[in-house]
């Protein structure tokens, strides 16, 4: 599994996650769902951050590499 690879999921991941994150919010009323938002939120953060910290080693990686 490569950077690229592993930056791709990690998008994807974040994605899915904030997204579940903002319809879980108790501002629509309307879910009935057991989870833990707390946990679902530091969750989210912390493959948010996972992914931006990817893409500034992407970033430093084509500055170095002539």
């Amino acid at each position: 599994m490569s950077l690229w690879d592993f930056n791709l999921w990690l998008a994807i991941t974040a994605i899915i996650l904030l997204v579940t994150l903002e319809l879980t919010s108790p501002h629509y009323r309307k879910t009935n769902l057991l989870i833990d938002r707390r946990r679902l939120r530091n969750v989210a953060f912390t493959v948010s951050l996972l992914f931006l910290v990817t893409v500034i080693i992407r970033i430093c990686m084509l500055i170095i590499a002539p």
